[in-house]
This record gives C-alpha cells, sequence and structure tokens, in this order.
C-alpha cells in the first residue's frame, strides 16, 4: 500500500489553486475538442486525396507558421498578461474551427482551405502555447510544479485518449460536419473559464519584445546543456518515431476506418497510464538519464508497431510507446518549469514548443515519403524506430552533461536567478 501511495498522481495543485483549476478544466475541454478535430483533418484529406504524401504534408503547412509565431509568443508571454494571450488565441481556435464546418457543409469541400486552417491553427498554437506554460510556475508553488505537470499531462492525455477515440465513431457513423461542430461547442466552455482567470502580469523590468530579446532566450538556452539535451532528444525521437501521417493506411490494413481513432487513442493509453503512476518522478533527480532512456523505449515501441500485423498486437505497442513518451515528457517538463527564471519563461516555452513540435510535424512527411518508396508503410515505420534508438544512443554520448544532470542543482540555479533580476529590476 505504500508503494502505491507513493506511485500514485499528486493532486494537491488542484485542490490549492483556484486559478490552476481553471485553466486545467479550460484547457482540458478545449483540448478533447480539439484532438477529434485533429484526427479529422487529416481524414478528410486522405478521404479527399488518398495520397499519404498529401496527408504528410500538413506537417509542413503547420510547421513554417510556428517555426516564426513560437518566437513571437514567446517574446510576448514575457511582456504581456499571458492570461489574455491565451484567452485571445482561444477566440482565433473557435473562429478556426467555425471555418471547417462551413468548408465541411459545402458540397465540395476545399483542399487548399485545410491546409490554411492547419496553418493558421499552428500559428495561433505558437502565440497561446509559451503564454499557457508560462501560467503554471505562476499559478503553483515550487513544489508543486512536479504534480502540476503531472496534471497538465494527465489533462493532455484524456484529451488525446478520449477525443481521437470520439473522432473514430463519428467519422465511422456521421457527416463530418458533425464532428468539426463537437469540437466548436468546447471552446465555448473554455472561453468562460479562461475569462475568469485572474491577471497574471508580467515579471518586473520585463523585456520589451523585439530581436534582441527573441536572441536573448535563445543564447540562454544554448548555455544550458540539460536545456539543450531535452530539446535535441525529443526532436531526435519524434522527427524518426512519429509515423502519425501513416494511421490511416495502417487502419486499412488492420480493420479499416473504425479503428483509426484506436490507433490514435493507444499511445494516449500508455500515457494515461504512466501519468496515473507518475508519483515516483518527484522523488527521481537524475532527470536527462530519464529523458534519454524514455526516448530510447519509445523508439521500441515503434518498432514493434511497424512488425506486427494484428491490431491488438499494434495498440498493444503503441501504448508501451505513448507511457515511454509521457515519461520522457514530465521529465522534460520538471526540468523547464524548475530551472528556468520566470523573466525568461515565455520565450523559453517557445523554443519547447518547437523542439515538441518540430520532430512530430517533419517526421509526417518523412514517414509519408518514405512510405512511398519501396519501404512502404510498414518498412517506413520500423526504419523510423530504429533510427529513433540509434539518435537516443549518439545523443548520449554526445551530451555527457545532460546525462549527470542534477534536478536539485537546476532547482537552485533558478532561485539565484530570479534573485538577481529581482534585485537589478529595483536599481
Amino acid at each position: 500500500m505504500e508503494l502505491l501511495r507513493r506511485m500514485a498522481l499528486d493532486v494537491t495543485p488542484l485542490r490549492t489553486s483556484r486559478d490552476f483549476r481553471l485553466v486545467f478544466a479550460a484547457a482540458g475541454v478545449s483540448g478533447f475538442g480539439s484532438f477529434i478535430t485533429y484526427v479529422t483533418v487529416p481524414y478528410q484529406v486522405y478521404q479527399l486525396t488518398g495520397d499519404p504524401l498529401l496527408v504528410g504534408l500538413l506537417g509542413i503547412c503547420e510547421l513554417v507558421p510556428l517555426l516564426v509565431m513560437a518566437f513571437v509568443g514567446g517574446a510576448l508571454a514575457d511582456f504581456l498578461d499571458r492570461r489574455l494571450l491565451v484567452l485571445g488565441a482561444e477566440v482565433g481556435f473557435t473562429l478556426l474551427c467555425g471555418v471547417l464546418l462551413l468548408n465541411a457543409l459545402g458540397s465540395e469541400p476545399q483542399l487548399w482551405l485545410l491546409y490554411l486552417v492547419a496553418g493558421l491553427t499552428a500559428a495561433l498554437d505558437g502565440l497561446q502555447r509559451p503564454a499557457l506554460e508560462g501560467l503554471t510556475p505562476r499559478v503553483v508553488t515550487p513544489d508543486e510544479i512536479p504534480a502540476a505537470s503531472a496534471l497538465n499531462s494527465l489533462r493532455m492525455q484524456i484529451a488525446q485518449l478520449g477525443g481521437p477515440a470520439v473522432a473514430g465513431v463519428l467519422i465511422a457513423s456521421v457527416d463530418l460536419v458533425w464532428v468539426y461542430a463537437i469540437d466548436l461547442a468546447t471552446f465555448a466552455f473554455s472561453l468562460v473559464c479562461l475569462a475568469l482567470v485572474r491577471a497574471v502580469p508580467p515579471p518586473p523590468a520585463a523585456d520589451r519584445p523585439s530581436l534582441r530579446s527573441v536572441v536573448t532566450g535563445i543564447r540562454y538556452a544554448r548555455s544550458r546543456p540539460e536545456l539543450l539535451g531535452t530539446y535535441l532528444v525529443d526532436i531526435n525521437a519524434m522527427f524518426f518515431g512519429m509515423p502519425q501521417a501513416l494511421y490511416p493506411f495502417m487502419a486499412e490494413r488492420l480493420g479499416g476506418p473504425a479503428v483509426l481513432g484506436l490507433l490514435y487513442a493507444a499511445p494516449a493509453v500508455g500515457s494515461l497510464l504512466a501519468t496515473l503512476g507518475s508519483g515516483w518522478t518527484a522523488r527521481v533527480h537524475r532527470h536527462g538519464l530519464m529523458v534519454v532512456l524514455a526516448a530510447g523505449a519509445w523508439g521500441l515501441g515503434i518498432i514493434g508497431f511497424g512488425l506486427v500485423g494484428s491490431l491488438w498486437a499494434a495498440l498493444f505497442f503503441l501504448v508501451l510507446a505513448g507511457a515511454a513518451d509521457m515519461v520522457s515528457g514530465l521529465f522534460r517538463m520538471i526540468i523547464w518549469n524548475q530551472t528556468i527564471p520566470d523573466h525568461l519563461r515565455g520565450r523559453l516555452a517557445g523554443i519547447e514548443l518547437l523542439s515538441y513540435s518540430t520532430g512530430p510535424l517533419l517526421g509526417q512527411l518523412r514517414s509519408g515519403l518514405m512510405a512511398r518508396t519501396p519501404l512502404g508503410v510498414q518498412g517506413s515505420i520500423v526504419s523510423g524506430g530504429v533510427l529513433c534508438v540509434v539518435g537516443t544512443v549518439a545523443l548520449a554520448a554526445a551530451l555527457p552533461a545532460f546525462l549527470r544532470y542534477d534536478g536539485r542543482q537546476g532547482r537552485a540555479r533558478k532561485e539565484a536567478e530570479d534573485r538577481a533580476w529581482a534585485e537589478a529590476a529595483k536599481v
């Protein structure tokens, strides 16, 4: 019983912080709807074209605006009220979802409009995500950050699990108009919750958004080997081991459109299980080592997924991969939230957004391109998993400081840097 208690999810931030509860609820409900659309848009492209490359090109449409707006959003999050940035972007997401609904209502849905909305959604995500990530250290105490990170992960995993599963059922049974309508309805709840969150003013003497302030954030990230390790290891894992663009094609082999949602949901099941048993993470201090081990395990899970020929075996390996990815994500979030000074948190959150978004987006294109070679769909998945493991081992060898990183030292550095910034702001 004692072991189970130590491993159990810590829900303290939900009890102690009103604003954390509101943000948690808003992001959870709108995230659920957004994951329904996340599955539906690639499926609609597949339905209109039947081409794996054109499905994979959605990733490129999302990547370009994300590369630009993540830096802009990070700089703004360090200068403006982070709550207002999150709320404003949520309004934009609502309008774009309405465009998808209107497009689906047409007699001939426009393919170019799907790509356009994908790009604009990514741009808004670049504006919102740094502010959203930067809210957490402001609405909970430093001791509550590991628990808050786990709860945020739980919220995302529930959305990743429920959204795709519901999307699969809806896609197989109703018109796509209703799928987009459900996502649109979820935004009403999130907008009310975010409007109730108290203001989160910027740190004292905040840097005005500019190219110079962005460069300051980049230089700070480069000076911290433990931060570089989190970015590079995750980019490698996702670039080589992210086969989501091939899910519609694997679904055809494993049971048809009705199982598509199961493929999207399976990694979220593993992530959810890892999150529910995440209590142990607060007592582990070798955060860099855990990120490396988890990234390698993700690659092994993807290899298994590509090799098997039955639905249940495929789902099993995706669950294992999702659990490994969640462990990596938990320790990366702990490193970021416990060690980055508050006056740089938004800009570094923008870099984080690029690190965990560019890999999957480019990985979709990689998997789609390789699937068109003689390797085929399964060969693309298996070779990507192998390259993920090889790259993880190579990065571990090249980043010894990351492997040795101790979270207690990083937290002490952050406290010293925050004190120094506050003193300088008084002068």
